[in-house]
């Protein structure tokens, strides 16, 4: 499998071969804050110390254009224990903050503990000069790109046919994480297609933990944005700088869904992200999709109520998706057949905005 994969170069410009726009890289490009517990303090609770010559055909993960040209994180494919895993490799380059910050982020991941719908911690590398850590592989990688993927996949019986049932499914795999990190006092604040990972059954994980941790590690404004260029996927008091809560996840769970119903569209394409707050506070909302069925329809609206104290709790949300996947269309495949521009999509979901709001 490693071979299938490997080399297989990305460019801004071209669908082909690539899993989602570089700055939307799930796995390359988790933030991760620079103050962190001492190296001592975070080395007592790291998870099971791994051997450096525990892994085998060893291969680089295909690269994404950086966001941050000096990223301290490398990516690599390999086999341990006879299955494929991802290798989050810090540069020797690190300097000591970078180091206790990986370090911590991996003891975050461990206290966490396991769950089925999260990607599984395998082990950590931390008695060389190259710390890593071993994360399992789930082989179709980010949400977005297999969306994308499916829009124009035709295959007979493929593996990116995407159906109603389908939808319900990851929603309630998503829900499911989703509770259980806020059963462990952690709010996301990432949910969206790209913080998702997709395995080989379509089995869907919920991964882009890098805010939870700097909730969790950093003292900070209550609503502070963790990255600015995901505002389209923030509730309306993350927009504001008001106290985020875990119906702030719900709202970005509702998104979530409509990305998927759409085969990875962008939130509000013709809203500016700089004046989507405005245009919420206006009563507006997002378009019903073309292919979104009334009892989807429904958990999307009730997820993006304005007010936070008037949507469902996660339970209530699992509940109607677990009803919903019961009578949801298992035949029909989703398509879309116009082909996907990546410079759009960008413009649309406000990439770029925050330094830049001149959309070209």
């Amino acid at each position: 499998m490693a071979s299938r994969h490997t080399q297989r170069k990305s460019t801004r410009r071209n669908i082909q071969g690539i899993e989602a726009p570089p700055e939307l890289n799930p796995l390359e490009h988790e933030e991760l804050p620079m103050s962190t517990p001492t190296r001592r303090d975070a080395l007592a609770t790291t998870p099971r110390e791994r051997q450096h010559g525990s892994f085998n055909l060893v291969t680089p993960l295909p690269l994404s254009f950086p966001v941050k040209p000096d990223d301290s994180v490398t990516l690599y494919r390999a086999r341990m224990d006879n299955r494929d895993v991802v290798l989050r490799t810090l540069k020797e380059k690190a300097d000591d903050s970078e180091r206790q910050s990986f370090l911590g982020f991996a003891s975050f991941l461990s206290e966490l503990g396991p769950h089925p719908f999260l990607p599984g911690l395998m082990g950590v590398v931390s008695l060389r000069t190259s710390l890593i850590t071993v994360m399992e592989e789930l082989v179709h990688r980010d949400l977005l790109g297999f969306l994308w993927r499916c829009r124009q996949d035709t295959g007979v019986e493929s593996p990116c046919d995407i159906t109603e049932q389908r939808i319900f499914t990851i929603g309630g795999q998503v829900a499911s994480a989703l509770e259980y990190l806020h059963g462990q006092s952690c709010i996301h604040g990432n949910v969206g297609a790209r913080s998702v990972l997709v395995g080989l059954d379509l089995t869907a994980k919920l991964w882009g933990l890098g805010p939870a941790y700097c909730k969790k590690t950093q003292a900070g404004a209550p609503g502070e944005l963790q990255n600015v260029e995901m505002r389209k996927w923030q509730a309306p008091e993350v927009l504001a700088r008001r106290p985020v809560s875990q119906s702030s996840d719900v709202w970005s769970f509702g998104i979530l869904l409509h990305e998927i119903v759409t085969l990875g569209d962008p939130p509000f394409p013709k809203i500016m992200a700089g004046d989507l707050l405005q245009y919420l506070q206006r009563g507006k909302t997002q378009t019903r999709p073309a292919n979104c069925s009334n009892s989807l329809y429904s958990i999307i609206k009730s997820c993006g109520q304005f007010a936070p104290q008037e949507r469902p709790a996660l339970a209530e949300v699992i509940q109607k998706l677990q009803s919903g996947e019961k009578s949801a269309n298992s035949r029909t495949v989703l398509r879309v057949p116009e082909p996907l521009d990546i410079e759009k999509y960008l413009r649309e979901a406000g990439y770029g905005e925050a330094y830049n709001y001149v959309v070209l």
